[in-house]
């Protein structure tokens, strides 16, 4: 590792990765020579660095006899040459923004973001030539596998991968033991390092499998003939995410983009204009009509930059808002490249294992980085699901009037007013 600027890890469960990260980014730090040295450990949440490794990082310490330890910044500090490692969580990315790092670690990094790395960490390490060690068990084909076949095959790379069968580190009567309790597809994907094995806990694994079998998801090109709908989830302080569809007289649906960003609204704004596409109707979450503490709602926000939106048909219980997903993953077509993270947000959306239940007995998913792309696309297609069901109402009609002064109108009727909205009277518009 000590050689290489970039390094790919992958580990079975219980080998140890996590006490050698720790080690690693302590020992590189006691030895830098650079001015005031910057090491970071990395985890997929805050609360998953301070609860699994913060005990690590302070027990490994305890040899040096000139330490210091800062407990709320989950920190330490070597004082014979100012140098720092910090933990830190991927679900707070904007905790990193500002800051340098003569090299880092991302511990479980197929858990994380998809952009994490290449937006906020990489631009950290260029002015001090910094080095990044990814680590993880797999979990599907997902940004960790990108990096590990990166790794495999680039000489410029350090790479290693360990398994359980080769390894020694858990006896054969404990692998034997987890072999009866497990899945074929969860022992060699805990064990012994198989992308090829589903998500655990996958909730749309097979319709996914499906689309990919049957070539849907390929080059699908722009239809400037057809308009382009939006649905959104709106981050608070997070991601906010964006599918792009195209509905065709036959049913089907072409997702022919897809976007996510920890940004406002004007910069969303701003992304809809750039990609030049003849919109029909933005449908948004219920939330989006709550009032924030200025008094206003992001509704009305929308409104003042030229963004209307339309109020997506509530979700009652999320089982039915799966169930729709499922019933409309099998008429998608999708964007293979534009929709990338996205299709990863979907293939990596899961049920909490082990069988976590709401109060109500029912069960629950895991909110993470993948909960903001796929309640997205949960939203387009349960009002696909509601129309079907309904196919003589219009959806447009049975919005809820949130603002007495301000009736929420559809993309279609006002697009000739506003250009974010609709065509702008010509073909593209913004």
């Amino acid at each position: 590792m000590e050689t290489h600027r970039w390094g790919a890890v992958v580990c079975h469960r219980r080998f140890g990765k996590t006490v050698c990260a720790v080690n690693h980014l302590q020992k590189c730090a006691m030895r830098a020579t650079r001015e005031r040295p910057r090491f970071a450990y990395i985890a997929p949440t805050y609360k998953q660095a301070k609860a699994v490794t913060w005990d690590y990082v302070k027990h490994f310490a305890q040899p040096v006899l000139d330490h210091d330890v800062n407990e709320s910044e989950l920190r330490v500090d070597f004082a014979q040459n100012a140098s720092q490692v910090r933990l830190f969580g991927a679900d707070n990315p904007d905790s990193l923004r500002g800051m340098y790092f003569d090299g880092v670690v991302l511990d479980e990094y197929g858990l994380m973001p998809p952009k994490t790395f290449s937006e906020v960490v990489r631009p950290m390490l260029s002015d001090r030539g910094g080095w990044a060690l990814f680590m993880g068990t797999p979990n599907g084909k997902n940004q960790f596998y990108n990096v590990v076949q990166q790794a495999r095959d680039d000489p410029d790379w350090f790479f290693a991968e360990y398994k359980a069968s080769q390894t020694g580190v858990l006896s054969a009567e404990e692998l034997a033991s987890a072999r009866q309790v497990m899945t074929a597809d969860e022992y060699q994907q805990e064990y012994e390092c198989s992308f090829e094995a589903s998500v655990k806990g996958a909730i749309y694994a097979r319709e996914l499998i499906q689309a990919r079998e049957q070539g849907r998801m390929t080059r699908i090109p722009y239809d400037p003939a057809v308009l382009v709908d939006t649905d959104w989830d709106l981050g608070f302080g997070d991601l906010t995410a964006v599918w792009f569809s195209q509905t065709f007289p036959t049913g089907e649906v072409r997702l022919i983009d897809y976007a996510e960003a920890a940004e406002g609204l004007p910069y969303f704004v701003s992304l809809l204009r750039g990609k030049g596409y003849a919109y029909g109707d933005h449908w948004a979450p219920h939330d989006i009509a709550l009032k924030e503490m200025s008094g206003n709602s992001r509704l009305q926000a929308s409104r003042q930059l030229g963004l209307n939106f339309l109020i997506s048909p509530k979700v009652e219980r999320i089982e039915d808002g799966i169930h729709a997903v499922r019933m409309l993953l099998p008429r998608c077509w999708f964007e293979a490249d534009r929709c990338r993270d996205g299709l990863e947000a979907l293939h990596n959306y899961r049920w909490k294992v082990p069988n976590v239940q709401d109060p109500t007995g029912r069960p629950l998913p895991v909110h993470d980085w993948a909960s903001h792309g796929s309640d997205a696309f949960r939203g387009l297609a349960y009002r696909h699901y509601v129309k079907r069901r309904r196919p003589q109402e219009d959806l447009r009609r049975l919005q809820i009037d949130h603002d007495p002064d301000d009736r929420i109108t559809s993309g279609r009727h006002i697009g000739r007013r506003i250009g974010i909205a609709g065509r702008v009277g010509r073909r593209g518009g913004y």
